[in-house]
């Protein structure tokens, strides 16, 4: 590249890097229990029209951004709109990267602490035999799941300080393909359990009846957050891609890998919610209190609970890649030796950040922010406004400031999709995506 900045080496550790930022907690640890609190099958098939139609030409606006530029958001938002303030659509995309590794590095703490343990063999065999007590006492531990936090950041740090090739690409092209794997053997254990189909029927069969304007604002989050859109993270990792690399089949194969692990987390967790007499809507403590129980009712099951965790968590570090890479990327300056420092500075800066959701369940767990604790606040404010907030103004920057030019041409480079294909994204990058996002916004405020 003319300006000498890293590039991914393969298209494949691309999609692979994209994907895990996309998959990591967002399918795995978030949606089960959002679905579970949100309506569950209604709430999984408005997920996947979100998906589907608005997340994935969000993600090709975001491709098509980046790639275009070859530059971190906040330079390339100049470079597309020199002189204006379009350049805070990446400052925000910062600060909510940040935000969102801030309580998203606590869950992997979570996880560090729970591998730890069932490498004891203590959590498919815990003393009281309530899962759920155990998260409590586990959370609550605020030495324990400190240094957790820090350990999760400091290898964040490491690996991102390594550059996209030898950090990002390396460790996402092992982990992600292993993660798959072990899901697979799971969900086959899930579905075999007494009670389970009780659970597949809550997770895919809609009752739009108990859909509101809070369930569409949820789930219209929640594709954004599984895709880790409306942050500029993809503008940053397209930035890397090469000019002959297909926008359009590496933003499918993302969007399909999403959705596939999407579902097989809901086929993983609510047939042994309803097995083991669980409530679907326990919240972000869903996933730490169902899979121990599934894992107890295996043959060797306490290994495969520490197998799982451990790729788990090397999901959770795929995502958390992007979130640091965001920040990372628009200070660097491409030297190696500055992204050492920025990756130090703006990873220990984030973990700080993170403290007060790190203890609220626990030291902090009576202080209450708007009438609940500050991780769900946090959680909240970036899922279900932030997030959509800058998906939104992403879609109408694109198609205002990027002539119909040169937005067919990076779009369709290396396609064989046509003038047709172009047109119809347009369309719903101008006009529906949206529309969309602020009808869902009216709605929860009683505006329409």
């Amino acid at each position: 590249m003319s300006d000498g900045r890293d590039q991914w080496k393969s298209k494949i550790g691309f999609i692979l890097a994209a994907a895990g930022s996309a998959i990591g907690l967002g399918a795995v640890w978030k949606l089960p229990y959002v679905a579970g609190t949100s309506g569950g099958g209604a709430f999984f098939l408005i997920f996947l029209v979100f998906t589907l139609v608005l997340g994935t030409s969000l993600l090709l606006a975001e491709f098509v951004v980046g790639r275009k530029t070859q530059k971190p958001p906040i330079q390339a938002y100049k470079e597309l709109a020199p002189g204006s303030v379009w350049h805070w659509l990446g400052v925000l995309g910062i600060i909510s990267s940040c935000l969102i590794l801030s309580f998203y590095s606590v869950v992997g703490g979570w996880i560090i602490t729970y591998f730890v343990r069932s490498l004891t063999g203590s959590l498919t065999n815990p003393a009281t035999g309530d899962y759920g007590s155990l998260f409590d006492s586990v959370i609550s531990n605020h030495w324990e799941v400190g240094i957790a936090h820090l350990i999760f950041i400091i290898i964040t740090i490491l690996i991102v300080q390594g550059g996209i090739q030898k950090g990002i690409e390396r460790a996402s092209s092992i982990m992600m393909p292993a993660l798959f794997i072990i899901f697979i053997v799971l969900v086959i254990r899930s579905l075999t359990l007494d009670g389970a189909m009780e659970g597949v029927t809550f997770f895919l069969q809609p009752d739009l009846s108990n859909v509101d304007g809070e369930t569409i604002l949820f789930a219209l989050g929640q594709a954004f957050f599984s895709l880790s859109l409306g942050v500029s993270i993809m503008v940053t990792y397209s930035s890397y891609l090469g000019k002959q690399e297909n926008l359009i089949r590496s933003a499918s194969s993302i969007v399909s890998l999403s959705i596939l692990i999407a579902l097989l987390s809901g086929l993983a967790i609510f047939p042994g919610v309803f097995a083991f007499g669980l409530e679907p809507n326990d919240g972000p403590s869903l996933i730490f209190t169902v899979l121990p129980a599934v894992f107890s009712e295996m043959a060797f099951g306490s290994i495969f609970l520490s197998l799982f965790l451990l790729l788990l968590l090397f999901a959770t570090l795929t995502s958390a890649f992007s979130l640091l890479e965001i920040v990372v990327s628009s200070t660097a300056k491409n030297n190696p030796k500055r992204r050492r420092i920025a990756a130090w500075i703006g990873g220990l800066s984030i973990f700080i950040i993170g403290i007060p959701s790190n203890l609220s369940y626990g030291l902090l767990s009576e202080w209450h922010l708007f009438g609940d604790i500050f991780f769900n606040q946090i959680d909240f404010l970036v899922s279900n406004i932030l997030l959509p907030v800058g998906a939104f103004f992403i879609s109408v920057f694109v198609p205002m400031k990027i002539s119909r030019q040169d937005l067919k041409e990076e779009l369709l480079r290396g396609s064989k999709l046509g003038t047709g294909f172009f047109e119809t994204w347009l369309v719903v990058i101008r006009y529906i995506t949206p529309l969309a996002i602020l009808a869902a916004f009216l709605n929860v405020l009683g505006v329409w």
